[in-house]
């Protein structure tokens, strides 16, 4: 049985309020300690993950920003990452314009600090997300979004419901194709609304994986993977073992090996403490 675990965080690892059980603290805890491999790759930044997961020893590199940034936690640096092109960025951020909506801008400055730019905000969705990061040092409003060549873009994620995002997906997956990628998502926390999220072609979690990997000098077959949601399938198509919680996605439940118990019934730790036993 593998000893090297990454596993996604939310609706996987982190229960439905955002947190972590004593127990599920406790065994990854233990794990780390006696010398099982364990990281995570979420859709998060850095400053947003420890938030909710920093009563963990983290020792390795994470994945984050779906797989736009790998980062070296002990070490606090940019170990290496895909960022999108700074023409590509404005372009997607005019054409979200034409449809009456703004993102929020991920971005890495000058000196690899995270930011996150934004316009005045007017929808629910974006202002509720907002709100939920009301501590976080990284969001910045600004009176006009643009990127220049001295930024290195994570990603531009846009909030809002569906049938308001799918318009401009369409329009920008026409006009770039596959000079970015894109996922549109179901917002976990916020009821009736979607992310959409613009970033790297390469910027996607099967490929943060391999980076990952190359950098632990593992092969990514006898990596475990815990995961939930549609973002996790690249995860699962590279990995080793597949591992989707009972609350997954139904792509995610059809091609999993193992489905375990749910992320409000500490499935991921419950399943690693059987694992080194």
């Amino acid at each position: 049985m593998s000893r090297i675990f990454i596993t996604d965080l939310d609706g996987t690892l982190l229960r439905s309020d955002q947190t972590m059980s004593d127990f599920t603290v406790d065994v990854l805890n233990s794990a780390i300690q006696e010398g099982c491999i364990i990281s995570f790759a979420t859709a998060r930044g850095l400053i947003s993950a420890y938030s909710v997961v920093s009563d963990i020893a983290w020792k390795h590199p994470v994945i984050l920003y779906n797989g736009a940034l790998l980062f070296d936690v002990i070490h606090n640096r940019v170990i290496d990452g895909y960022f999108l092109d700074a023409g590509l960025t404005n372009e997607i951020i005019q054409r979200g314009k034409k449809h009456g909506c703004t993102p929020f801008y991920f971005l890495l400055d000058p000196s690899n600090k995270e930011r996150v730019y934004h316009e005045k905000l007017t929808s629910f969705g974006m202002t509720e997300f907002l709100k939920s990061r009301i501590n976080d040092p990284r969001f910045i409003e600004v009176n006009t979004l643009e990127s220049s060549d001295h930024e290195k873009t994570l990603a531009l994620t846009f909030i809002g419901e569906l049938d308001d995002l799918l318009p401009l997906k369409e329009e920008v997956s026409s006009v770039l194709g596959d000079k970015v990628n894109h996922h549109i998502m179901k917002d976990y926390y916020i009821e009736n609304q979607y992310f959409l999220e613009f970033s790297h072609p390469l910027a996607a979690k099967c490929e943060g994986l391999k980076m990952w990997a190359r950098h632990m000098n593992v092969e990514t077959k006898d990596i475990c993977i815990f995961g939930d949601n549609l973002n996790d399938l690249g995860l699962f198509e590279v990995g080793g073992k597949k591992i989707a919680v009972a609350n997954s996605h139904a792509d995610i439940l059809r091609i999993a090996d193992t489905v375990i118990e749910s992320n409000n019934e500490d499935g991921v730790a419950k399943f690693i403490k059987t694992c080194i036993k």
